[in-house]
């Protein structure tokens, strides 16, 4: 876990957003690809296209990669996509993607890494309005999960006493897609009577979870949501209408929201009109999101229109061009804050049993 204060958290963050995307492209592109210290991944399939990668001149040229395949993560020894740069043998952890199509791929976190989505998460946090020293529950996946490091972030870097509860998402989308929903509800159970004993045994002021986990917790107990200062959401979508009934749920509370993956996330923006829009931020630069034409993912949408989201990692350590995830979003004009597009009212492109939500 990365240590830091508020102020060095702003003042990465604050260096990151001054940074032109055209240049940070070449940045980690030189690095990436360097002969000498790249990655071993980038270095061979160097030798199979058709193009030199550091020819490319700026962010738009990454096209040229086409769309990263996620499968590839699947068997690919993570230790491959860092470069060599970073010291061997690698000391960290290896997370993995939640799995809801197919078997989880697999990433490397470097130290670089985690710095960058620990200030970041911690910019999101404060500008959400959640107050530092508050008492948290912590109600999500552990394991492989990189939201798993959620418990100490907050207790290390927000000064929280933390209370958690394991969440088996895998297990749920287990069950949905096996059609064993009765078997799900108790899991639903199981999971809700653990927050309710914490809840009201214990002074607890915010709850981190899913959109899914609060709602059942409202509809087995709402006296517990409406003592809690706040709730902060990830992992399943979230819509205008949970979004409303957590605000009546929670009359005063703060409602703050993360959007993404283990690949990088987005943090939630306040809605500009009580929740009809819930737009989010990537992590610029290591993370853009760009929304495209369902039909035609080389053309980029209008504002206000709604496309797939693609995202492209470009951490120094881990390049991941123009991945198509499996959710959709309307492309959000975001103020001069922010250097790049925004995302608003995710949600699945399909829903099945196949790619079920679940509670995470």
């Amino acid at each position: 876990m990365v240590t830091m204060s508020a102020e060095e958290s702003r003042s990465l963050t604050d260096g990151w957003l001054a940074w032109d995307l055209d240049e940070w492209t070449r940045h980690v592109l030189r690095r990436q690809f360097d002969p000498e210290t790249g990655s071993p991944y980038w270095l061979k399939r160097r030798t199979e296209l058709d193009f030199d990668p550091l020819s490319l001149t700026g962010y738009d040229d990454l096209a040229a990669f086409g769309h990263f395949d996620l499968a590839v993560l699947r068997d690919l020894d993570p230790a491959d996509l860092v470069p060599t740069a970073v010291p061997r043998p690698l000391g960290g952890r290896v997370r993995e993607t939640g799995g809801t199509t197919g078997k989880p791929g697999r990433v490397f976190y470097t130290g670089k890494m985690t710095a960058a989505r620990t200030a970041w998460r911690f910019h999101g946090l404060l500008a959400a309005g959640f107050r530092p020293g508050a008492t948290w529950l912590h109600a999500g996946p552990t394991g492989p999960h990189i939201v798993g490091e959620e418990a100490d972030f907050l207790a290390h870097l927000a000064g929280s006493t933390v209370y958690t509860i394991d969440l088996d998402a895998r297990w749920i989308k287990h069950l949905i897609r096996g059609g064993r929903l009765l078997e799900m509800e108790e899991y639903v159970d199981h999971v809700v009577e653990q927050i309710t004993d914490i809840l009201d045994t214990c002074s607890v002021d915010y709850l981190h979870s899913t959109p899914a986990t609060v709602q059942a917790l409202i509809n087995r107990r709402p006296d517990l949501v409406a003592r809690l200062s706040g709730v902060y959401l990830g992992g399943t979508q979230l819509t205008p209408d949970a979004y409303r009934r957590f605000a009546e749920a929670m009359p005063g509370g703060v409602i703050g929201t993360i959007y993404g993956n283990t690949l990088g996330c987005a943090n939630g923006l306040p809605s500009p009109d009580g929740g009809a829009t819930l737009p989010y931020v990537p992590n610029y630069p290591q993370l853009t999101m760009t929304v495209v034409d369902k039909t035609d993912p080389g053309r980029v949408v209008d504002y206000g229109e709604v496309g797939q989201v693609r995202l492209t990692v470009l951490h120094e350590d881990l390049f991941l061009p123009h991945i198509l995830e499996r959710d959709q979003a309307i492309r959000f004009r975001t103020s001069e804050e922010w250097p790049c597009d925004g995302v608003a009212n995710v949600q699945p492109l399909q829903v099945s049993s196949e790619r079920p939500e679940g509670l995470y």
